[in-house]
């Protein structure tokens, strides 16, 4: 049982870090404009320019995407490590509810705009929403799943 949870914990921390450094540097080649959050210029991110265009607070873009961003690769770092992953579980956790409540809020809503464009009114039909409740329950799932010290041995 306790190789399982070992196991499952990584799995889950892995996905998770992986899913930070996508959406801060975007290791791939070709990302999607507006996207990034740290190679972004300033009023180009889709997600938070739509919440500071909507929510009328222009701190959100850049400023709250930077350290947005920062918070999410402290997270990505703790959760690497097996000593500090319960923490980087609930630091991420915090982020990732912030996310969620953001989609349900008026200032973003479940379906982003595909583009800052007026006459764009395509949308993502959602899956930034899933993606962020999805890692929201494997960030939950790292901090029941994972072994504690005393049965680390």
């Amino acid at each position: 049982m306790r190789l399982f949870r070992h196991l499952v914990s990584w799995a889950l921390a892995l996905f998770l870090v992986a899913m930070f450094i996508h959406a801060n540097i975007h290791p791939l080649p070709n990302p999607p404009e507006g996207m990034v959050k740290f190679f972004d210029p300033p009023g180009e991110n889709i997600v938070f320019q739509t919440i500071a265009t909507n929510s009328g607070i222009s701190l959100y873009e850049p400023t709250g995407r930077v350290v947005v961003g920062i918070i999410e690769l402290i997270a990505a770092l703790f959760l690497i490590l097996p000593m500090t992953r319960r923490f980087g579980a609930f630091l991420s956790a915090g982020i990732l509810g912030g996310a969620v409540a953001m989609h349900l809020s008026p200032w973003l809503g479940r379906e982003v705009p595909v583009s800052l464009d007026p006459q764009n009114t395509s949308t993502d039909g959602g899956m930034l929403f899933m993606l962020a409740i999805l890692m929201l329950v494997c960030s939950l799932l790292v901090m029941v799943v994972h072994p504690s010290a005393k049965d680390r041995g």
